[in-house]
């Protein structure tokens, strides 16, 4: 029996795992929902609860261009949807939901809502996941750092010395994808200098061990990027370095007591809705002037509190 409702969210990881509260709320409603989804994201949401089944679509690969699109088309429209879903506000998402004939399409309000049935007004600010809902390497404590990110100037210069200091009270593991392996392994050899220890993740884990492993983790720190949102969904203490980017984007930390740390009084900030690949003007200070000590100051302070709770 095909389910009723579908969710198309086809952007990055992190995107994906924010749209988890709208699977649940939907299947509260309208039971279990299919959901469209990258290849990458397709095995952390597989098992979810409230999805019934993952359809991976691979629009930068195997399933690209215009014909991939009208194939995945051709095949969503023989489950007979009553309605979508459309958080990713893209062109490609929005004539997907019309080529499948689902005749009830909702998203928020955007360049391409014309092609929605309904569109939702989205909030300038506030958390993306509140919007789209209403809408074993290491025993003991460890520290996750998470280095890397696609966008070069969300990248925080200083891994290396927070990690040698760090590991000289407790253990560091780094978690990435294979692209972060080298800067991983540069870490660990600042950390080995130190004589303290860390592990090198990077591109050894899945997208589940990878979430497994952060959420028996002390804390995690982290660029804006989509660790920050598996630490939100495990339940792990968290420290976010924003530099380019701002929280009132809406992908900051969503708890009490989770830490976002930026340079607020520079007038460049934020200079992109995600982080160009190099500073504009050539400075990066938005980056280079969060220092070690205050992450270190801040993850204390998480540990702390954890512990006290």
């Amino acid at each position: 029996m095909s389910s009723a409702t579908l969710v198309v969210q086809t952007a990055f990881l992190g995107d994906v795992v924010l749209t988890t509260p709208l699977f649940s709320a939907l299947a509260a409603d309208h039971g279990p929902v299919d959901v469209v989804t990258t290849p990458i994201a397709a095995p952390l949401i597989e098992t979810h609860p409230a999805v019934r089944k993952v359809i991976p679509y691979d629009k930068r690969g195997n399933d690209r261009g215009w014909a991939g699109l009208r194939n995945l088309a051709r095949r969503l429209r023989t489950e007979r949807y009553e309605r979508a879903y459309l958080p990713h506000r893209s062109l490609r998402t929005a004539t997907l939901g019309v080529l499948a004939g689902i005749p009830a399409r909702i998203g928020f309000s955007g360049a391409w809502s014309f092609l929605y049935t309904e569109a939702r007004p989205k909030p300038a600010l506030g958390h993306e996941s509140d919007e789209q809902a209403a809408t074993a390497l290491i025993d003991g404590a460890f520290v996750v750092l998470a280095p890397g990110s696609i966008w070069g100037s969300k990248r925080w210069p200083y891994y290396g010395e927070l990690a040698a200091k760090l590991a000289a009270s407790m253990p560091v593991v780094l978690v990435g994808g294979p692209d972060d392996a080298g800067l991983g392994e540069e870490i660990v050899k600042a950390v080995g200098r130190s004589g303290g220890r860390a592990v090198n993740a990077c591109g050894k884990l899945t997208l589940r061990q990878s979430a497994a492993l952060i959420g028996r983790a002390s804390a995690l720190v982290t660029n804006d990027s989509a660790p920050l949102h598996l630490a939100t969904a495990m339940g792990t203490p968290i420290v976010a370095l924003f530099g380019p980017t701002v929280t009132e984007f809406g992908f900051g930390p969503l708890r009490p007591g989770d830490v976002a740390l930026g340079i607020d009084e520079l007038p460049c900030r934020p200079c992109s809705s995600h982080g160009p690949p190099q500073c504009p003007l050539g400075h990066h200070r938005c980056m280079r002037e969060l220092t070690v000590a205050a992450v270190i100051a801040a993850i204390e302070e998480l540990v702390a509190l954890r512990r006290r709770g």
